[in-house]
């Protein structure tokens, strides 16, 4: 049976990651008419391989990278109970592993380094029209909590 392990994201990794990437704003732009067109990026990912408030986690099968994630340290705002939280993105898996629970094994991962920091609260963004992932999050415990709306003057 094939095993799916992870591990944290390498400089050597970034190639992969960036196309990984570029899956995602392909994903997105069909819930966000606000994106500019052409090729963008959301993250610095060279940067965040190496960053100490963040960790970016790979999935593998066969030396295969198929899937990513993150947590990002943040203060939270100071009306929280809680002082920081980790905020979630960069969640990709390859089309073809989709449904194996590579997500879940990632977002065990991110779990495990938010706790190994004291961090009590995991939080990210869905586009809400997004119903696949908005159905992964939420079988993975996650709940809404804010819903942000937007209105264009142009």
């Amino acid at each position: 049976m094939e095993q799916i392990i992870t591990r944290k994201a390498r400089p050597g990794d970034l190639d992969v990651l960036l196309t990984f990437e570029q899956g995602i704003i392909a994903a997105e732009r069909p819930f966000d008419p606000t994106l500019k067109e052409g090729e963008i990026h959301y993250y610095d990912i060279a940067w965040m391989i190496t960053a100490p408030h963040v960790e970016i986690v790979v999935a593998e099968l066969d030396n295969e990278i198929i899937g990513s994630g993150y947590a990002r340290m943040e203060d939270s705002k100071v009306y929280l109970k809680h002082p920081k939280y980790c905020h979630l993105g960069f969640m990709y898996v390859k089309p073809e592993h989709r449904g194996k629970g590579v997500n879940h094994k990632i977002l065990a991962a991110l779990k495990q380094w938010a706790v190994s920091h004291n961090i009590t609260e995991l939080r990210l963004e869905v586009y809400n029209e997004n119903l696949p992932a908005r159905k992964a999050y939420e079988k993975a415990g996650f709940t809404p909590n804010l819903l942000e709306m937007r209105i264009g003057l142009t």
